[in-house]
């Protein structure tokens, strides 16, 4: 057993007579380490844009609910007069009268 560790620190199985096949084996777990971590940072990259994208879609709704409500203010009816009533313009006192069209057939149809 200490042999054997022994000969794992000096790299021997590295030099010894079937080296090729551990350097493959070495070469593909590399490769397969370089991928895993590159594959853990594209993941980590993913997560954070997500998490940007999530804050993003809160100040969105939080500024499209401000908008609206300023909206709806601006749609009442007093805030309508008073906007109008600096120009000089008054509600009229006559309720409006509904103008109907009678259309004539013609002889033709």
């Amino acid at each position: 057993m200490k042999k054997g560790v022994l000969n794992l620190l000096k790299g021997t199985f590295l030099v010894s007579g079937d080296a090729p096949k551990n350097w493959l084996f070495i070469i593909f777990a590399s490769f397969l380490a370089v991928i895993m971590i590159s594959s853990s940072h594209s993941a980590d990259k993913k997560v954070h844009r997500i998490a940007a994208l999530n804050e993003e879609v809160k100040e969105l709704r939080s500024q499209f609910v401000d908008v609206r409500s300023d909206v709806q203010q601006l749609k009442l009816e007093s805030t309508i007069l008073g906007a109008v009533s600096e120009k000089g313009l008054v509600p009229s006192e006559a309720p409006p009268k509904k103008i109907k069209v009678k259309s004539r057939k013609t002889d033709d149809q």
